[in-house]
């Protein structure tokens, strides 16, 4: 993210049958250096080894290219242009990096990239996070990166582990330097970038480790794109000077936890205000039934 969004085969082959349809891909999940990698895989798409194998490839199954330092420098002193005794990339340099990966500087993707490249703020992008970063990643092409970007861009969607990072990144990414919360604007314009991206690709799916409730119940579904428009909803008739860190970071958890009738809802729990006092808004505005009319 540039600038600041708007809103508006061995052991694993004896556990786990090959369809020898899915050919030569196959093989490269199973000759893993570590079996353990493999049973990785496996195991967190349920055995699904199509499933796996695409999780590998979007995570850089596969990829032995050793990035060149030498490359990455030249490059960091393409974009960081006119600036020859800086170390960081400028605005104008940014936008022409965004010009030559072609994507939107307000595309989600590039919050992994941030994460990635450890940038400290909106439009900050030093030559240390740049050549590690990309070194990381296993590219030095503006080629390469463009390709690294479709792969980060369906990581970031579907891995809710990975998911978390860059949303916890994100938040002292996006904070004005100097200030211990987010803008109200700006904390929406993340979440408008976010929590579709993590609710479409599943990194956002609803976690049911420990419930008990009635799975064919109305209140059995997740949060959606709707819950998502009531929060911001409810935070623009709200105002306030600002998001905490605590309301940012505890939101994830909330939105995986929660059921589509918010009442599993524990008010009692350590949750922060600000979403306790969304669920009463939500109830009281007739969005969500309360517990007693159930």
């Amino acid at each position: 993210m540039f600038f600041y969004p708007t809103f508006a085969p061995s052991q694993a082959h004896r556990e786990f049958p090959i369809d020898r349809g899915l050919g030569p891909r196959v093989i490269d999940l199973l000759r893993l250096r570590s079996q353990k990698d493999a049973k990785r895989y496996l195991d967190k798409h349920q055995r699904r080894l199509d499933a796996a194998i695409d999780a590998y490839y979007q995570e850089g199954g596969g990829r032995t290219t050793v990035a060149s330092t030498s490359k990455l420098n030249a490059l960091f002193e393409k974009y960081k242009g006119e600036y020859p005794n800086g170390d960081e990339i400028s605005i104008d340099g940014t936008i022409q990096l965004c010009q030559d990966l072609k994507v939107d500087p307000e595309n989600v993707v590039l919050l992994a990239v941030a994460y990635e490249l450890k940038s400290p703020r909106v439009g900050e992008w030093n030559k240390k996070g740049w050549v590690e970063g990309w070194s990381r990643l296993g590219c030095d092409t503006v080629d390469g990166m463009k390709d690294t970007l479709t792969r980060l861009r369906a990581k970031l969607g579907s891995d809710s582990t990975y998911f978390h990072k860059v949303y916890d990144h994100t938040f002292s990414f996006a904070r004005t330097e100097g200030q211990r919360s987010l803008a109200i604007d700006t904390a929406l314009a993340f979440w408008n970038l976010l929590l579709p991206t993590g609710l479409t690709g599943g990194a956002l799916k609803h976690d049911l480790t420990g419930e008990d409730i009635d799975m064919d119940g109305e209140g059995s579904f997740g949060w959606t794109d709707e819950h998502t428009q009531w929060w911001f909803q409810f935070l623009t008739e709200k105002g306030g000077k600002g998001v905490s860190k605590d309301t940012w970071m505890m939101l994830f958890d909330f939105i995986r936890s929660i059921d589509s009738q918010l009442l599993t809802h524990d008010a009692e729990a350590a949750w922060p205000s600000a979403i306790d006092d969304f669920v009463a808004w939500a109830r009281a505005t007739g969005k969500v039934p309360t517990p007693e009319a159930t």
